[in-house]
């Protein structure tokens, strides 16, 4: 059986699993429909953030030395790599490591994020260079925006008039053809747990700036709190603007809050993509791949995106089929190698000159992501990760769930992966609306058994946001419901927390799950070769709720039909006309590319449904995320136990 396979049967008719599958059947998601629209070219927003950047570093003339945030470097590299930096007098760089500095330049530079811990660390370094008696010049670049907080503490360090700031509106970078992220982390911890509500301008300023150079939108559609203030930021911004023409090249806007959705990301990814980012990290849109995978001592970073031709036939499948397509794709490239045999002098020197480099490129990729496979699929193989992914679909369907209980429980007991054992009990919780009383009592002591009590505040945060919690009683919730419900509808509800208001929010998953139809029947046949809809990245036991509901919202044009799905999310859709006067080519290329922007992370399975729901529908999706994400970092932002 495959490894992925659990007691659903997701095999291709007429062939055996194990055996390769015929090339025909991959890549799989064949285009439906052979009409999607051309995407629009963003690497403009690259060559604007980097005029941007290097305009700032002359506003600090002569040679100079840059500091920068840990996590900024990478973001950097991709905007404006060490010789453009050069080139406008940076002499040294630095990571902010928060420790005494050994720059010995009469001019520092900083580049960091607007984080009160950066800025305390520079005074530190300010008023240690007064009193050594040094004397430089400092300049201050926060990105993607400077917070009043920040200018604050240079006042209180009296410093403010030592430093000069700047801002460097560094807010989308694009990992990809379809893929732009705005590189905040922190976006969900911070809004969604602490409700802070500082990123929701900068998600504003960046739907502002895609609608200055792509727009105007035409429609506009939204569910979630933040995504209605990231909404309303943006209309003040365009209102206070210029008005635009109407030759944009994006049509209709979806955004989207994470906690519309947390199933989703608590689920494993099991399409290549996602499980390259579960086991080797993807950051920035790229992967360091280790030793067990480069077959050498050395390990190596490697970018993937649509430039990698191997990568991009292979990122969106089902990692049952990655093998049978490599595989087959060797024999290829094999074959073409061969071709030199018989060849005369001429042709050979053709051969060379015009298809050498591009096939040995090409064998070096293959070489690569064969290695990362067959690395993939040890740690993914074992009859451990068949349990949980029995146990997973379980959950989902509602069927077993005093077994899926006792696995958890092993699982804890066991002392795996504490992240795992966390994302499944998460899983738990949300699919079945909470824990009954002596459960999440029984397993949450078992769980600060087994990796200690210093987790306990990692429980009352995911209590805060709904993801784990306990079930209340019957007189108990309705007293709750009440009291939350009318302070939600009081005039002064928008001055609350999204921290508080979490308290009225309930999963209502099963209910969500019937009306929607997120996962199909179990007793049919899935073909993960030829997948017939977006549950394929779940193995077809799940259709996610996000990209279902993006395809729903495009199907109706609206929300209408949907209000019994709005109530049980908690309501907090809109749908509104862009800034485009001219609906008139109601199906021109421009209304068939969609963007959609996820504020507070999205995960490549989420990418991967997009897509075949694209292909399948004639779009052209572009996602716009605050970060990647996925369970482990989205548990990880959540976790109280840093010292």
């Amino acid at each position: 059986m495959s490894p992925h396979a659990t007691r659903r049967v997701f095999t291709s008719k007429g062939q055996t699993d194990g055996c390769s599958p015929p090339l025909s059947l991959i890549p799989m998601a064949q285009s439906i429909r052979r009409d999607s629209p051309e995407l629009p070219d963003f690497s403009l927003l690259k060559r604007l953030a980097r005029d941007q950047l290097i305009y700032l570093l002359e506003q600090l003339p002569g040679r100079k030395d840059l500091f920068i945030d840990a996590d900024l470097m990478s973001p950097l590299d991709r905007i404006a790599n060490v010789s453009t930096l050069k080139q406008h007098e940076v002499d040294k760089l630095y990571k902010v490591e928060y420790k005494p500095i050994v720059s010995t330049s009469d001019q520092l530079c900083f580049l960091i994020r607007p984080r009160l811990q950066s800025v305390k660390w520079i005074c530190d370094v300010v008023n240690a260079d007064k009193a050594a008696g040094k004397f430089r010049r400092y300049k201050l670049i926060f990105t993607p925006q400077k917070f009043y907080a920040c200018e604050n503490v240079l006042e209180e360090q009296g410093i403010f008039g030592d430093v000069t700031t700047d801002e460097w509106a560094f807010h989308l970078l694009p990992l990809d053809d379809d893929i732009i992220s705005l590189e905040l982390p922190e976006f969900f911890r911070d809004y969604f747990l602490e409700g802070n509500q500082r990123w929701v301008r900068t998600a504003g300023s960046a739907l502002h700036l895609l609608h200055s150079l792509y727009g105007p939108f035409s429609k506009v559609y939204g569910i979630g709190r933040c995504s209605k203030m990231a909404y309303e930021s943006w209309r003040e911004q365009v209102e206070e603007g210029e008005q635009k023409g109407c030759d944009g090249e994006i049509g209709s806007v979806f955004l989207f809050d994470r906690d519309v959705d947390y199933v989703t990301p608590m689920c494993s990814q099991v399409v290549y993509e996602g499980l390259v980012d579960d086991i080797f990290r993807i950051k920035c849109g790229c992967v360091e791949f280790g030793p067990e995978v480069t077959s050498s001592d050395k390990s190596l970073k490697v970018m993937l995106n649509s430039q990698d031709k191997v990568f991009n036939q292979i990122r969106n499948e089902h990692f049952s089929n990655v093998f049978g397509f490599l595989s087959q794709k060797a024999k290829n490239l094999q074959t073409a190698y061969d071709k030199r045999c018989g060849m005369d002098i001429k042709q050979i020197k053709t051969f060379v000159s015009e298809e050498l480099k591009g096939l040995k490129q090409e064998h070096r990729l293959l070489s690569l992501h064969i290695g990362a496979s067959e690395s993939m699929m040890k740690k993914k193989t074992k009859q451990e990760f068949q349990e949980l992914l029995k146990t997973e679909h379980s959950l989902l369907e509602g069927f077993d769930i005093r077994e899926c209980i006792t696995f958890i429980e092993e699982h804890i007991n066991r002392q795996c992966s504490m992240i795992e054992s966390l994302r499944l009990l998460c899983l738990l919780s949300l699919t079945e609306n909470g824990l009954l009383s002596k459960d999440y009592k029984s397993m949450k002591a078992q769980y600060l058994q087994s990796y200690g009590v210093d987790h306990l505040p990692t429980f009352s945060n995911l209590k805060q946001l709904g993801i784990l919690v306990e079930q209340p009683t019957g007189e108990t919730l309705t007293a709750m419901e009440n009291k939350v419900g009318k302070l939600v509808n009081d005039r002064a509800a928008g001055k609350l927390t999204d921290a508080f208001s979490s308290l009225a929010k309930k999963s209502h998953f099963r209910a969500l799950s019937r009306r929607l139809n997120l996962v199909p029947k179990s007793d049919e046949e899935y073909d993960l070769r030829v997948p017939k809809d977006m549950a394929y990245i779940f193995s077809g036991a799940y259709v996610p709720l996000s990209c279902k509901l993006i395809e729903q919202v495009l199907e109706r044009d609206g929300w209408t039909g949907l209000e019994e799905v709005t109530r049980l999310l908690n309501g907090q859709e809109f749908a509104a006309s862009g800034c485009s006067e001219a609906d008139g080519k109601a199906r021109s290329d421009t209304q068939r590319t969609i963007l959609v922007m996820f504020l507070g992370g999205c995960t490549f399975s989420e990418i991967s449904a997009l897509r075949f729901l694209g292909k399948e529908k004639g779009y052209k999706f572009i996602i716009v995320t605050t970060a990647i994400t996925n369970s482990a970092r989205l548990i990880e932002a959540l976790l109280d136990n840093r010292a």
